[in-house]
């Protein structure tokens, strides 16, 4: 597909859910210092697990056959610190295959081996596509009965039909190095389940900068998914969601000009909840900024939160920026961030994340002021 003169390719770590470890096979390893590996190899000679020791290419193989696999994540995960985990390479081949040197591009560390072996449950939710995804209505502050757009969330559908939180599924899919597949399923579902829906306002839709190698490759789903519905590229915005790791500031440039140059808006999200939220404000030029919830949680309560958020609502202002209040429970969070210039306002107070999408949301007046506490 070929859209402003950029050719889409594909993206196969993006795109494809892998395999389940299963069978008997054994694992290649290759250890960060000589101390570690002379850790394992006594700590494998006590459990009796069957290795042997490779000295010209400096690996130690590991046999893993039936609950030896099981027997062997337990034990390195409690002799070896998180960083041995994390800095030790590992290739799995099944049994009887030799390694060739196209199998090495599975390689990964043995933190996340240990994750992903215990993954069987997110494997076959990926595989077999039970996600859904719920919509969480962003209406005007200044008049809460007009939606403006709706956040699309991830939920997980576990076999008894019941849903599973999206923590749950991210923590797993993030440990065992699998976040590249999720988050793109999570895309291109919502965008297909905003055009079942039919939804007409803006559609916001979260992102890991962490899960993009390249824009044109590891995003064509995405554009393509856009495309097909129907939906206009100017009601899709993108939430920069990477509040928990510092972002590669290069990459993530990279990442959002390509949305730009395609036409799509831009939000920030968890605004506030990192120190280099102002950098990145300056940078990124997004359109949006989405200001955490715990800065709004009781806002009109704590001097300091009150502050901050006062100030970066000026700051959004003056550079006209539209600001999101995210996570207002109370009419007096609500108030608070009304009287102070906040753009839209997104919450339980106003709705719930649902499927489908609700259509109205009523009109909330303004309380009383409630005095900050000094």
């Amino acid at each position: 597909m070929q859209r402003s003169g950029k050719t889409f390719g594909s993206c196969s770590r993006c795109e494809t859910v892998p395999e389940k470890i299963e069978g008997s096979g054994g694992l290649y390893l290759w250890f960060p210092v000589s101390h570690t590996l002379k850790k394992v190899i006594s700590a494998l000679a006590k459990a009796k697990l069957e290795f042997q020791l490779l000295e010209e290419s400096k690996c130690l193989y590991v046999i893993l056959e039936g609950i030896a696999r099981e027997k062997f994540s337990a034990l390195a995960s409690s002799l070896l610190t998180n960083q041995e985990l994390k800095e030790t390479k590992v290739l799995w081949m099944r049994e009887a295959e030799q390694p060739k040197f196209s199998d090495f591009y599975r390689s990964t560390s043995l933190d996340s081996f240990i994750n992903f072996s215990q993954s069987d449950w997110l494997l076959d939710l990926l595989s077999e596509e039970r996600i859904t995804t719920h919509f969480q209505p962003i209406v005007y502050t200044s008049d809460t009965s007009k939606i403006f757009a709706h956040e699309a969330l991830l939920r997980g559908i576990d076999e008894q039909g019941n849903l599973i939180p999206p923590g749950r599924i991210f923590g797993q899919a993030e440990s065992a190095g699998m976040i590249f597949q999720l988050d793109a399923l999570a895309r291109t579902r919502a965008i297909r389940e905003a055009k079942v829906h039919d939804i007409k306002e803006l559609l916001f839709i979260n992102f890991s900068p962490t899960s993009v190698y390249d824009p044109a490759t590891c995003l064509r789903m995405t554009v393509q998914a856009i495309d097909e519905s129907g939906i206009p590229h100017s009601n899709i915005v993108f939430e920069v969601a990477e509040s928990q790791h510092p972002p590669d500031m290069d990459h993530l440039i990279k990442i959002l000009m390509f949305y730009r140059e395609a036409g799509f808006l831009i939000a920030m999200d968890d605004f506030g909840s990192g120190s280099s939220n102002l950098n990145l404000m300056h940078q990124l030029r997004p359109d949006f900024i989405k200001l955490d919830m715990q800065l709004i949680r009781n806002v009109h309560q704590d001097y300091y939160k009150a502050l901050i958020t006062e100030k970066m609502l000026e700051v959004a202002a003056q550079l006209e920026i539209k600001t999101v209040a995210e996570g207002v429970e109370t009419l007096e969070e609500f108030d608070w961030v009304r009287e102070r210039g906040a753009t839209f306002v997104q919450g339980y107070l106003i709705a719930k994340p649902t499927s489908p999408p609700i259509t109205t949301t009523s009109y909330i007046g303004s309380v009383e002021a409630v005095p900050m506490s000094a």
